[in-house]
C-alpha cells in the first residue's frame, strides 16, 4: 500500500456536498467518500495552522510536542511521521505546505548540517521534500513574510509572469481600473485573480503531485498539502463567477452571544478579524470566493483521482482527505479560526482504503470521536508497523475502516495558546495563563482556560447544535463542567514525555538487574537463588587488610 495524505488549508467540515452543503457541489470529494468512510466527528488538536499540523505530523498533542503557534519551532529530536514510516520501510515525502519552523538553535547545538539528509529531514518536519511551498509570499516594508525562496513564484516567472513577487501581483490579485487589486483587501475578493487558471496555485501543486507519483517507487507516503482555500480569498475564472451573494448563508450567530460574553471570546469578537467578518459586505464577497477556491480544489482532486486510475494505482493507494482547521466566515461574530466552535476546530476527514478488509464500510459515515492524531497511528499500522504508544498518542482508524467496534475514546481534546495574540495583552494575561483547552464528549463541549480568574464556556450540542448558548453563564451546569474538567484532568495525567522507553521495554527491565550482579538490600544472601551470589562467594585469594 501507498498513502496519499491530502490536506487542504482552512477547509470547513461543512463546505462539501457529501457533508450537506446546499450549494457547493464537490463530486470528487463525494467520490472518495463513496469509496471509503467519512468521519463526521473529526477534530484537530489545535485550531491554528502550525500547532495543528505539528499534531498531525507527530501524532502527539500540542502540550506534548510544544509547537503551539505559528513560528514555534518543532524541537530537534521530536519524532515525526517520516521517522516512524522510514523505520518500517516506507518513504515519506512532502508536496506543498507544512508551516513548520525549524529548530535552528537546536540543530546548531547538535552540529547538524542543514544540507545533509538528516539536517533536511530535521528542518522539514521529517519529510523528504519533493517541493515545499507554504503559500504566503507576503511582502512588506520589512521584506518577505517567508524568507525562503518560493518555488511557486519561480514557476510563475518561468511562465512569463513578471515582477519580484508574481504570487502577490497575479495569483492573489485582480485588476480594478487598470490597477493591481490585491486579494488582501476583502473589497477585491469578488474579482477574478489575474492569472491563467492552469497556472494558479492549486493546479500547480496537483501537477507537482502527479510528477511525484509518476517517478515514485513504493511503498511511499506522500503528503500533498494544498495552500487553498486559505486566504487571500481570490480565485481565477471560471471559479470567480460560479457563486454569488445568493449562495451566502446567514451567519450562524446570535445577539445573546455578545451579552456577558466570556472575556476571551469577547476580545476575539471585538478584534480586527471579528469586526471585519461582522460586516455583511465582507461576507458576501469572501464566501463566494472561498466556495470557488473549494470548487477548484475539488476539480483538481478529480484530476488526481483520474491519474491514479489511469496508471493502475487506485487499488494500491490509501487516500486521506482532511484539513488543518476550519474558518468561522462570520459565524459566532468571528472570522478566521481561533476558538473551539465547530466551524473552527472540526474538520472534514475522508479515508479510502482499497483493501478487501474495508469493503463492508464503503460509502458509510462514522460518528466516532476522531482526532487528527489518529492518522499517524493509522499510517504506521498501514505500513506494517506496531504503533509506538509511548510516542504516538493517537489511535489507528483501521479497525473502524474494517467495520469493527473497538473500545474507543469517550472525548476529544484540542488546545490553543493565544499568548502572542492581542487579546492576551488586552486582558493583561501572562503567557502561561493564555492556554485554552477544549474537551468534547460528543454532546457537551467545554472550553477551559489556564487563567484561574476566567470561567469556562459550556455548550450542549444536542440541544444547541449551533453552539449559540453558553451554559456556563448561568452557573447551573456545575455537574457537567466538573465531569468534563475531570476528563481534562485525566488527559493531563497521561504519560507523554517518556518517549525513549516503551511499556514493553519497561516490563522487560523488571528484575533484569539481578542477573548482572546488582543485589542490594539482602540480609545474608539466602533471599535469592544461589546462582545470583556465586560471584560473591569463595575463598579470599589475597589479603590486603592491615596487620
Amino acid at each position: 500500500m501507498n498513502i496519499l495524505f491530502v490536506m487542504y488549508d482552512q477547509l470547513r467540515f461543512d463546505y462539501l456536498s457529501c457533508a450537506g452543503h446546499p450549494h457547493l457541489h464537490t463530486p470528487h470529494f463525494d467520490r472518495v467518500a463513496a469509496m471509503g468512510v467519512r468521519f463526521s466527528n473529526a477534530y484537530v488538536q489545535s485550531p491554528i495552522c502550525g500547532g495543528s499540523r505539528m499534531c498531525y505530523y507527530t501524532g502527539r498533542y500540542a502540550a506534548s510536542h510544544g509547537a503551539h503557534w505559528n513560528g514555534y519551532p518543532l524541537r530537534v529530536g521530536e519524532r515525526t511521521l517520516g521517522d516512524h514510516l522510514r523505520k518500517i520501510g516506507m518513504s515519506c515525502h512532502l508536496i506543498g505546505k507544512t508551516h513548520m519552523k525549524a529548530d535552528a538553535e537546536g540543530m546548531a547545538r547538535l552540529g547538524l548540517d542543514a544540507d545533509s539528509i538528516i539536517g533536511v529531514r530535521t528542518a522539514e518536519c521529517g519529510f523528504d521534500p519533493w517541493v515545499r511551498d507554504d503559500g504566503l509570499w507576503a511582502q512588506g516594508p520589512d521584506g518577505f513574510y517567508d524568507e525562503k525562496r518560493s518555488p511557486y513564484n519561480e514557476y510563475l516567472k518561468s511562465k512569463g509572469y513578471d515582477g519580484e513577487n508574481p504570487w502577490a501581483d497575479y495569483a492573489n490579485a485582480g485588476i480594478r481600473d487598470g490597477q493591481i487589486a490585491s486579494g488582501w483587501m476583502f473589497d477585491n475578493t469578488d474579482l477574478p485573480a489575474n492569472i491563467r487558471e492552469e497556472d494558479s496555485e492549486t493546479p500547480w501543486l496537483t501537477s507537482q503531485a502527479i510528477d511525484f507519483i509518476d517517478q515514485a517507487e513504493g511503498p511511499w507516503c506522500a503528503h500533498l498539502s494544498y495552500i487553498k482555500p486559505h486566504w487571500p480569498y481570490i480565485v481565477p475564472e471560471p471559479y470567480a463567477s460560479m457563486f454569488g451573494p445568493e449562495h451566502v448563508p446567514p451567519a450562524n450567530r446570535a445577539d445573546g452571544e455578545r451579552e456577558d460574553a466570556h472575556p476571551i471570546f469577547d476580545a476575539f469578537m471585538n478584534g480586527p478579524v471579528g469586526r471585519a467578518f461582522q460586516d455583511e459586505d465582507v461576507r458576501v464577497k469572501v464566501i463566494p470566493a472561498y466556495m470557488g477556491l473549494i470548487k477548484q480544489c475539488d476539480d483538481q482532486l478529480g484530476r488526481l483521482l483520474d491519474h491514479l486510475e489511469a496508471t493502475g494505482q487506485m487499488d494500491s493507494t490509501i487516500i486521506v482527505l482532511t484539513s488543518d482547521h476550519g474558518d468561522y466566515l462570520g459565524d459566532h461574530w468571528l472570522g478566521e479560526k481561533n476558538l473551539f466552535h465547530d466551524p473552527s476546530v472540526k474538520v472534514p476527514m475522508i479515508v479510502y482504503d482499497p483493501r478487501r478488509s474495508a469493503d463492508g464500510t464503503r460509502g458509510t459515515v462514522s460518528d466516532a470521536l476522531v482526532e487528527s492524531l489518529d492518522l499517524a497511528a493509522t499510517f504506521i499500522e498501514t505500513a506494517g508497523g506496531d504503533v509506538p504508544g509511548h510516542i504516538v498518542e493517537g489511535r489507528s482508524l483501521l479497525p473502524l475502516l474494517r467495520g469493527e467496534a473497538p473500545d474507543w475514546r469517550s472525548y476529544v481534546i484540542s488546545e490553543y495558546d493565544f499568548g502572542a495574540q492581542p487579546p492576551a495583552a488586552k486582558l493583561g494575561l501572562e503567557p502561561r495563563d493564555c492556554r485554552l483547552f477544549m474537551v468534547f464528549d460528543g454532546r457537551y463541549k467545554l472550553m477551559h482556560c489556564a487563567a484561574e480568574s476566567l470561567r469556562p464556556m459550556l455548550f450542549d450540542l444536542a440541544e444547541d447544535p449551533d453552539e449559540l448558548v453558553d451554559l456556563a453563564k448561568a452557573g447551573k451546569h456545575d455537574a457537567e463542567i466538573a465531569r468534563l474538567t475531570g476528563y481534562l484532568h485525566d488527559w493531563g495525567l497521561r504519560m507523554s514525555q517518556r518517549t525513549t522507553k516503551s511499556e514493553a521495554d519497561i516490563v522487560a527491565m523488571r528484575g533484569a538487574s539481578s542477573g548482572k550482579g546488582v543485589l542490594p538490600f539482602m540480609k545474608d544472601g539466602t533471599e535469592v537463588e544461589a546462582r545470583l551470589t556465586e560471584k560473591y562467594r569463595g575463598p579470599a585469594r589475597q589479603n590486603h587488610l592491615p596487620e
